[in-house]
């Protein structure tokens, strides 16, 4: 499955994992990111509000949008062929409302038949959709999951601390905040609708 690494404006720690022969994207003050850790983008693209400048060679969209910087470089990826995407610097921007955003656009990739992580300073977030997501019996911490969308039905909640089976999350009740993981192998998992799901980085 091609995979490709989107680098937005806010900030994160480090990388998760090496980059490899991913699809590189730029978006907008993500050069930044790029420049700094000495990676060449294979497109660099945006409304450079947040660069202040168009580098050369990039792919230049008008401020006045429909899609925020990160939704261009998800799109481009999608077009490409990739179903994988990590996306850097989309967390723990000053903006929140482009956090939402981009919580938003990894129902977009579900929606997709794709699936995308929004890797930020301390915490990690997907979507899955009518799907599982699972984790090592060393992550450690703290994960919460919620429902995105219409409520979600048939969740599954295996090795942390608060189990679940066969339940429901709704939109109108944080049921699934702060759980925590236990040593042991652990999944989540939905049968029908979406979640939302975020976990502390590993250190």
């Amino acid at each position: 499955m091609k995979k490709c690494v989107i680098f937005c404006a806010a900030g994160f720690n480090s990388l998760t994992e090496p980059v490899g022969d991913a699809l590189v994207i730029a978006a907008d003050g993500g050069l930044r990111h790029t420049q700094a850790l000495g990676i060449s983008p294979d497109i660099i693209l945006g409304d450079f509000d947040s660069l202040g400048f168009c580098p050369e060679g990039s792919q230049v969209f008008p401020v006045e949008k429909d899609d925020t910087d990160c939704m261009l470089a998800i799109k481009k990826g999608l077009e490409a062929g990739c179903r994988d995407f990590l996306i850097y610097g989309g967390l723990d921007g000053e903006r929140l409302d482009h956090t939402v955003a981009n919580y938003q656009a990894l129902q977009y990739l579900a929606d997709r038949g794709a699936r995308g992580v929004l890797a930020g300073l301390n915490f990690m977030a997907t979507v899955i959709k009518n799907g599982e997501v699972s984790f090592p019996a060393d992550h450690r911490g703290h994960i919460s999951v919620f429902c995105i969308g219409c409520d979600a039905r048939g969740v599954d909640i295996e090795g942390l601390y608060y189990p679940l089976e066969d339940g429901a999350l709704t939109a109108g009740f944080p049921l699934g905040v702060s759980n925590h993981f236990t040593g042991k192998e652990s999944k989540v998992s939905v049968q029908d609708g979406s979640l939302l799901i975020l976990w502390e980085r590993q250190k």
